[in-house]
């Protein structure tokens, strides 16, 4: 990943004067949660609220694997790294009953394969990676993947990719229909062969700014998840995001308490908090994307329902989540993700 923290934020939201009760350690995907919203819990229940920022999942892991077990509460990792983070032993158990709220849950969410009965985590959004196309730019076709892995010459040159290792190498191995997790050797050169040309296309690898790259013109073309690209057409970019014929990444980003939290029992309110269908409606209208908790619909900006963003036309391929590979499979794609990034 490019940056292993790529920001750092730490918010003393005390309650007037008064002393804290406690602290609440977050670690949390960059503008991802609005800065109100951490007011509230913070004068609520008179808790100091910390948070550090990563810009992936493996930035994520990997921070989590190098010592930040025992320093952090909760974390927001996806659907495929909630699973992968379970098998390392990186998650606690939350008990019957410690969640007041977690009957707000909708059943299609309830007892996910990555965390089977929400044993470690709830839901926190969920949306799709794809890519968005200065209209400005370029008038052709974007309904497919060749804008990113074999681009027409007007937009050689111009592309941001997500610095995201489960994000690109899935959108690749769609673009070429084979499995996420190929164990077939041809298969995996050939990936590995189209990766390496197609890189000669790319501008660069950016998460934290893949918005603001679109927004200024740096980029033309920029992988990116689909608030993000909502947030960059209000904010002026003539950007259409594209539904690919080929599919595209669908995912669900989780709260999860971790292994060792130091703040337990803030984690647990943070996280029931974050179940009332008022406060997580005010993070999907901040942040562009969809909760998954019943009841959300009266707090919701009805924009959201009807913003491109977040509905595919019937010619789209289909949205498919990230696949957790066995061992030695994801050797192999790891090395491949080092030979791209060099």
């Amino acid at each position: 990943m490019k940056k292993l923290l790529s920001t750092a934020m730490a918010f003393g939201l005390l309650a007037g004067t008064a002393h804290a009760e406690g602290k609440l350690v977050i670690y949390h995907w960059f503008e991802y949660i609005p800065q109100e919203l951490l007011d509230t819990f913070s004068e609520k229940y008179d808790v100091e609220v910390v948070m550090d920022t990563y810009d992936s999942n493996e930035a994520l892991l990997a921070a989590l694997k190098a010592g930040g077990i025992g320093t952090y509460d909760v974390a927001v990792p996806g659907d495929y790294m909630v699973q992968i983070m379970g098998n390392e032993g990186l998650l606690d158990t939350i008990a019957e009953g410690e969640l007041a709220n977690k009957g707000n849950i909708a059943p299609e969410w309830a007892d996910p394969s990555f965390d089977p009965g929400r044993a470690s985590s709830i839901p926190y959004q969920w949306g799709s990676t794809s890519f968005a196309v200065n209209r400005d730019d370029y008038a052709g076709d974007i309904s497919t993947t060749d804008i990113l892995f074999n681009p027409p010459a007007e937009l050689a040159g111009k592309i941001n990719m997500l610095d995201s290792q489960g994000e690109v190498l899935a959108m690749a191995a769609l673009h070429m229909g084979i499995p996420q997790c190929s164990g077939d050797r041809a298969q995996l050169s050939a990936l590995n062969d189209m990766l390496q040309a197609a890189k000669a296309n790319w501008a660069s690898f950016n998460s934290d700014t893949a918005k603001e790259v679109l927004v200024s013109g740096d980029a033309a073309v920029g992988q990116i998840y689909d608030g993000f690209a909502a947030k960059a057409r209000a904010e002026g970019a003539n950007v259409e995001y594209a539904f690919p014929a080929q599919g595209y990444v669908v995912w669900m980003d989780n709260v999860v308490l971790l292994k060792d939290a130091p703040n337990r029992e803030n984690a647990l309110l943070f996280m029931d908090f974050l179940l009332e269908p008022e406060n997580i409606a005010a993070v999907s209208n901040y942040a562009r994307y969809n909760s998954g908790l019943t009841g959300v619909e009266a707090y919701l900006d009805p924009t959201l329902a009807t913003q491109p963003e977040s509905n595919p036309p019937a010619e789209a391929g289909a949205g498919v989540f990230i696949e957790v590979c066995d061992q030695a499979t994801q050797e192999v794609y790891d090395q491949i993700w080092t030979n791209l990034k060099k």
